[in-house]
């Protein structure tokens, strides 16, 4: 596919692709699609955008692998330091004085689109450093991209990947080798990366807090407005909401609380 999708392929793949995943393209943003849909017909040996689209809409591996390609993961260590601190020195200090008396001593976490992992490796740190020795830590890291979740698995990153982590959370939580640094078994084993699709219900249920920064924006205001109702129904019933700062629930009917700390804004249920 040397030449531009035609309107009707663009239209045609776009539809597809939001239906599968609920990232919309508008004709802003044509371009990128059509450079990633070349790669993957190069990849597969197709020569035309018709043919590649019939071959998606029966081969479901081939369809995560275009999601995959579309996906930005654009991440690092404490993106937004802002959300680390109203972690800290916010929830986490609520969830402590709730969970206690009720014989609760477990956090558990989502960070949904989770990219090459650096957030849920991040939420880690700060959890293991600051939750009282009794309490347990459980982090499930989902994304679409297959790729991304292999990294985030493997926890290695190189050295430039790691200049936003604060020495004493580096000294304790990753180790040198090589190039780069390679994320304690301590960590790793606080997470569990898996392949998710926020166009579907991930089953899970009872979280305190949920991650999904910089995702809603790939969305329409329908998609949006449902992934966050997927949300509402996995958390619990005294949990909190982080999304991204460039990203906000106003204007969507939804039951989260807005809040606004000393740190940063984020949203909460509180049933």
């Amino acid at each position: 596919m040397s030449e531009s999708l035609n309107d009707l392929e663009f239209e045609k793949f776009r539809t597809l692709i939001y239906e599968a995943s609920g990232i919309h393209f508008s004709s802003t943003n044509r371009t990128i699609l059509e450079s990633r849909i070349r790669e993957r017909l190069k990849a597969v040996n197709q020569t035309t955008a018709s043919a590649y689209y019939e071959q998606l809409k029966k081969d479901p591996e081939e369809l995560k692998l275009l999601l995959d390609a579309v996906t930005t993961n654009l991440t690092r260590f404490f993106r937004n330091t802002a959300h680390f601190d109203t972690l800290e020195h916010y929830v986490i200090p609520d969830l402590i004085k709730y969970k206690t008396p009720k014989g609760d001593k477990e956090i558990r976490v989502w960070s949904a689109g989770c990219s090459t992992g650096e957030e849920p490796y991040t939420i880690a740190m700060v959890l293991k450093d600051i939750l009282p020795q009794d309490f347990r830590i459980k982090i499930v890291a989902s994304d679409i991209s297959l790729k991304s979740l292999m990294v985030g698995k493997e926890g290695f990153y190189p050295e430039n990947r790691v200049q936003d982590i604060p020495e004493k959370y580096l000294k304790k939580y990753m180790e040198r080798k090589g190039n780069g640094y390679q994320v304690k078994e301590e960590l790793k084993q606080l997470i569990r990366f898996d392949y998710h699709n926020l166009k579907n219900d991930s089953g899970l249920r009872n979280l305190d807090v949920v991650f999904c920064r910089n995702v809603l924006i790939y969305f329409d205001e329908a998609a949006q407005k449902a992934t966050i109702e997927r949300f509402w129904e996995a958390m619990s019933n005294h949990s909190y909401l982080f999304i991204g700062h460039s990203e906000s629930l106003f204007g969507m009917n939804t039951k989260f609380e807005f809040i606004k700390t000393d740190w940063a804004c984020i949203y909460r249920k509180f049933v």
